[in-house]
């Protein structure tokens, strides 16, 4: 299949804008809701969306050896959706969603410890500068202990556990498999707190969140779609417009302004991220978890 980057590049950005979206829904949902309904809703509503294509794959393509594999990726997708919402709700969006996307520099952390890669010269330096970056976003606003933060770090920590885990199933389990048991297990985990935790959603509440659940599922669709178009080096750094487009809706809707440190530190994990992406065997961005 030959290479389309313009078109592959497009595809990306417009599931960036996507994200973003989510991102604007989920923060403006959170003033009335707790993280647990913003979890769960997005996860119900996700799962209501890709339901027809999932099941236009046929149910008998969803039996699978690997149960344990999809059960770890599940715990550690689901605890980086909690944490990234949390964050979302408390922090600056595109500081939020910028520290989401500083997983690539976890990846490459965990491929060289876990999967014992070979360190390379660009990935080393990479790792340094991506965590330089990362203090300085830490540390400007709150001082290093601000807590909302270290869980909108932790959420990057935890997509990079999913996506590591999500690379290694693919080895055996197609793409829709992996979304079927994601989707539902996460759905139905994330219910569960819902039993001590329940709130009544107002009907416009309602509707964004469903609007956060749809944007998912297209983002996501584009984006595998993007990669399919060109190679991940080329497509992998217009995934970073998801932090520019947060920043503008920030700025609109919350009249959140970044300073000088957090713009320094941006650049530094923007430009490790793309640095790590530049290596084949490191997966690429996917959705926010």
């Amino acid at each position: 299949m030959p290479d389309h980057p313009l078109r592959g590049a497009w595809c990306a950005i417009l599931a960036s804008l996507m994200f973003a979206f989510m991102g604007v829904a989920v923060r403006y949902s959170s003033t009335t809701l707790s993280n647990e309904m913003l979890v769960f809703l997005r996860n119900s509503f996700g799962l209501l969306f890709l339901s027809p294509w999932i099941l236009r794959s046929g149910v008998s393509n969803l039996a699978t050896q690997r149960l344990s594999g999809h059960v770890v990726r599940t715990l550690a997708g689901l605890a980086a959706m909690y944490c990234f919402f949390y964050a979302i709700a408390r922090l600056h969006l595109a500081k939020a969603v910028l520290l989401n996307y500083s997983s690539p520099i976890f990846i490459a952390v965990i491929a060289l410890v876990w999967l014992k890669e070979k360190a390379t010269a660009q990935i080393m330096f990479a790792i340094v500068l991506g965590f330089g970056g990362i203090c300085f976003i830490l540390k400007p606003d709150a001082g290093i202990l601000n807590q909302a933060a270290w869980v909108g770090l932790l959420s990057a920590v935890l997509a990079a556990v999913a996506m590591v885990t999500v690379r290694d199933l693919s080895r055996t389990e197609p793409t829709t498999r992996i979304v079927f048991y994601f989707s539902v297990t996460s759905t139905a985990i994330s219910a569960i707190p819902l039993l001590w935790t329940w709130q009544t959603p107002t009907l416009q509440v309602l509707l964004v969140m469903a609007g956060a659940g749809l944007a998912a599922m297209v983002g996501q669709l584009l984006l595998t779609y993007s990669y399919s178009l060109a190679p991940a080096p080329q497509i992998g750094p217009y995934t970073y417009s998801a932090v520019v487009f947060a920043a503008i809706n920030g700025w609109i809707f919350w009249d959140e302004r970044p300073d000088a440190w957090s713009v320094l530190g941006a650049i530094l994990v923007i430009s490790a991220g793309i640095l790590t992406l530049q290596r084949r065997t490191i997966p690429p961005i996917t959705e926010p978890d």
